[in-house]
């Protein structure tokens, strides 16, 4: 059974009790697990899915450009209290340690590395050593939501070249990445959307866009 499948079953069984807007939410992130599934013929479009999908997760009308990293930061770190079975845990360490590596090693996934190409900053290097250094220390420190922040931050860099059209199609340049990307999201966001069905009593924010009847 497909992950989509089993989570849409479950939801199904559960969300008469839940806050519509948390019961709305978890059913578009179903959505665009499901649709993440039936793309699995082409990378890009998999990944863009998937990232729908997350976004689905945690977006709400209180992220703003200067707050979106400390919301990003909230929303990771309710995920891995509630994680009373250490799945990230054992997704991040027992399947994703070589990927982890070579996401924290690459610069081409780090943002201020393009804002210093577009002259926006003067260098980017110091920046990206002690990036590595520290997110080095958080995974050799079982970090979990450490790690899984510095992850998802690299696979956003990823996510923003492929949706504001910063990279060819099916390219062979970025392969290893959007494959990596994939495998990870694959099972780390059907996770993410079980703790957030099994923990609906958890503040998760409200939804950027209700339904309006």
């Amino acid at each position: 059974m497909q992950p989509s499948t089993r989570l849409k079953d479950k939801l199904k069984e559960v969300r008469d009790t839940f806050k519509e807007s948390h019961s709305v939410r978890l059913h578009r992130a179903v959505s665009w697990l499901k649709s993440a599934e039936e793309s699995h013929h082409n990378a890009d479009l998999q990944l863009v899915s998937l990232w729908i999908a997350f976004n689905a997760c945690y977006g709400n009308p209180n992220d703003r450009i200067q707050a979106e990293r400390q919301n990003f930061s909230v929303f990771i770190a309710k995920l891995v209290h509630h994680d009373a079975e250490n799945r990230i845990y054992n997704l991040l360490w027992n399947h994703f340690s070589g990927p982890i590596r070579l996401l924290i090693d690459n610069q081409y996934l780090f943002k201020p590395f393009w804002d210093f190409h577009r002259g926006e900053i003067e260098d980017w290097k110091l920046a990206f050593e002690k990036s590595m250094h520290d997110a080095t220390k958080q995974f050799s420190n079982f970090n979990v939501a450490g790690t899984l922040e510095v992850v998802l931050d690299r696979l956003y860099v990823l996510r923003n070249q492929l949706i504001h059209g910063g990279a060819t199609f099916n390219s062979s340049i970025n392969r290893e990445s959007v494959k990596n990307g994939n495998n990870m999201l694959q099972l780390l966001i059907p996770v993410f959307i079980d703790i957030m069905i099994e923990n609906h009593l958890e503040n998760w924010g409200e939804i950027y866009y209700p339904v309006v009847r």
